[in-house]
């Protein structure tokens, strides 16, 4: 028994019957789809989404990079049990898509990418927004997206969507390969109409695996941690994403062993749990790279171990440190010349536990993580702490506001800037998925669009878009599409006239600051003139949404309290103080390699190479 559908058609009704399943947990795979309608799309993908209004919902996004980000937020809300789609057209819409599926690729978060392509069949050749390569007449923008897509495949004729359509799902729900899908539809198959078996649209339930370890992997994991003395343990993302998180507490208060976090698995354990020592790396805490730095095992659960989080290869010290890394990816449970642990998180969690049975750390090193986590909690008592009321907040008392405002039912979203080094180190998560930071690709622009994915997720909770001024002019426009579909998420706006970020990265490198403020050239040709007149709050109340400007810590506290009350989406615009003199987040407790010119004739770049080859060789390979 056949139906005759359009491929677009097709493509829509076939998506609306997979499903995934985990624990007894069932969701819809494809919750919505995003899209932005033009040539190559609104005649194909348009015209099915409206045949199917009813059971496929659809977001309406102002830019396509954005939209990726909105299904990035949804997806990772969802445990990557349930994922969005993206329509663009063809040419700038779709390569506008490159940025986005990056990102979800490099974090492992699923999202279907559906662009329009040029004509199958050449009538029109070449056709508006064609990109000619004389060398190859099989190629379109869309190859772009093949380096930064998980699976790819080009829908030519309408019985290739059969098998194409099936390896895409599977892809988007393999806790391992999961990333960015890509099916390129060229926009006449997408209106070609075919005789397509019943069998195709079946509902079909995907089961996302938990594999557990092999046996003699686990019983050397085992004997490795029973001959530790100073082991400590770095969660990654891969704890959040298994849902590990009461796995991790659980082995965490049966052996004793300290929990430091990446960006990614901050939160895994809350930051009042006895077992935790706080972010680890270049942005984390003295007490976590301390013992990092004298840990005889580190055993890495659900981690890439990328720079950041090793410090660029010169935090691990101790001289014979080794590495064991629980991951689902073999390529990630090998790296550092680790024990490989293959294994789901939690599975794997689990396991090692019952493998550990009497196991416990000595008491004086419970102790001692035990004092450095209290003074640490000091000196975010300190940064967090407004002595003026009536002064302009910095950055860190920016957050403490919040940080005292909000509750275990708040999530807090960021990806780029000098933000994520500060709540690395100083924020208080306070349930597993509070903290919401995208540092896999760091990508500015992230956090407005990923606050809408992440309500349309969990729509009861109050979700805190922390925006730099640096970011938002990145990627400000889907605030229209909060305001338009009545999304409630909260931005807080942090106002400090450049790339605050990069532009201490740059004073430490030798760079002096070029080219990182918002300020007026000056005749030197230099920008350390005044602070430009740009005003982006009144630019976010242009945008539709609801704007309170706070011009000091009192203001700011006040705001904040009346926007998360809020049932419409609504800004909160600081200015932060910025002077030098002026205290603010810890500095950073481990270095970070960014190479330095080997030559220069300016005395800062001269001395930050030294300082650079100073650290560059206290660098080691584990092997």
């Amino acid at each position: 028994m056949t139906t005759r559908l359009t491929v677009a058609q097709a493509l829509v009704r076939f998506l609306t019957a997979q499903y995934t399943e985990r624990d007894g947990e069932r969701r819809r795979l494809i919750g919505a789809t995003w899209g932005i309608f033009g040539h190559g799309n609104v005649a194909g993908i348009g015209q099915a989404l409206v045949e199917y209004a009813g059971v496929m919902p659809y977001h309406q996004g102002r830019n396509e990079q954005s939209m990726v980000h909105a299904a990035v937020g949804y997806a990772r809300q969802c445990g990557r049990l349930s994922a969005h789609a993206v329509t663009t057209s063809i040419g700038p819409g779709a390569t506008n898509l490159v940025t986005g599926a990056a990102l979800a690729t490099v974090n492992h978060l699923p999202v279907l990418l559906l662009p329009g392509d040029v004509f199958a069949t050449r009538p029109a050749d070449p056709v508006l927004q064609q990109l000619e390569v004389p060398y190859a007449g099989d190629v379109s923008v869309n190859d772009t997206l093949r380096p930064v897509s998980r699976y790819f495949d080009r829908i030519t004729r309408p019985e290739q969507l059969i098998p194409s359509a099936l390896a895409a799902v599977r892809v988007l729900t393999d806790p391992v390969e999961t990333g960015a899908v890509t099916l390129a539809l060229p926009q006449d198959v997408q209106a070609e109409a075919y005789d397509w078996p019943e069998e195709f649209f079946a509902e079909r339930v995907w089961t996302v695996r938990r594999p557990g370890p092999d046996p003699v992997e686990l019983a050397r994991a085992a004997a490795a941690v029973r001959a530790a003395r100073r082991p400590l343990l770095v969660a990654g993302g891969g704890v959040r994403h298994s849902r590990a998180q009461a796995a991790l507490a659980a082995f965490a208060e049966a052996t004793g062993i300290p929990v430091a976090s990446t960006q990614a698995g901050k939160g895994a354990l809350r930051y009042d749990h006895p077992r935790d020592v706080g972010g680890i790396g270049h942005t984390g805490t003295a007490t976590a790279d301390e013992l990092a730095r004298t840990a005889d095992l580190v055993i890495g659960v659900g981690t890439r171990f990328t720079d950041f989080t090793t410090a660029s290869g010169t935090l691990f010290q101790h001289p014979d440190v080794r590495f064991l890394h629980l991951n689902i990816a073999p390529h990630d449970a090998h790296k550092l010349a680790a024990l490989p642990l293959v294994a789901d998180a939690r599975t794997g969690l689990e396991e090692l536990t019952r493998a550990l049975a009497s196991y416990k750390v000595d008491g004086a090193y419970t102790d001692e993580y035990t004092a450095g986590k209290e003074r640490w909690e000091r000196r975010v008592d300190a940064c967090f702490a407004s002595p003026d009321p009536d002064a302009r907040p910095t950055q860190p008392q920016v957050l403490g506001a919040l940080d005292a405002l909000v509750d275990a039912s708040d999530i807090v979203i960021n990806a780029a800037g000098s933000l994520p080094g500060d709540l690395h180190k100083l924020w208080r998560a306070r349930s597993r998925d509070q903290y919401h930071l995208e540092y896999g690709y760091s990508c500015m622009g992230y956090e407005i669009p990923a606050a809408l994915g992440v309500k349309l997720a969990a729509p009861e909770r109050e979700v805190w878009a922390l925006v730099g001024d640096g970011t938002y002019l990145m990627m400000p426009t889907e605030i229209v599409t909060a305001v338009q579909e009545g999304v409630a998420i909260k931005v807080l706006l942090v106002q400090n006239h450049g790339y605050a970020s990069i532009g201490g990265l740059s004073a430490a490198v030798g760079g002096e600051r070029f080219g990182t403020a918002y300020r007026f050239r000056t005749e030197e040709g230099t920008y350390t003139g005044a602070p430009l007149p740009v005003d982006l709050a009144a630019n976010a109340a242009s945008l539709g949404m609801r704007v309170l400007r706070a011009g000091s810590v009192r203001e700011l506290r006040a705001a904040l309290a009346e926007a998360r009350a809020a049932d419409t989406p609504t800004c909160v615009y600081v200015e932060t103080e910025t002077s030098d003199t002026v205290s603010g987040a810890p500095e950073a407790q481990a270095w970070w390699d960014v190479p330095v010119a080997a030559s220069a004739t300016r005395t800062p770049a001269v001395t930050a190479r030294e300082q650079y080859e100073r650290h560059v060789s206290t660098r080691r390979r584990h092997l």
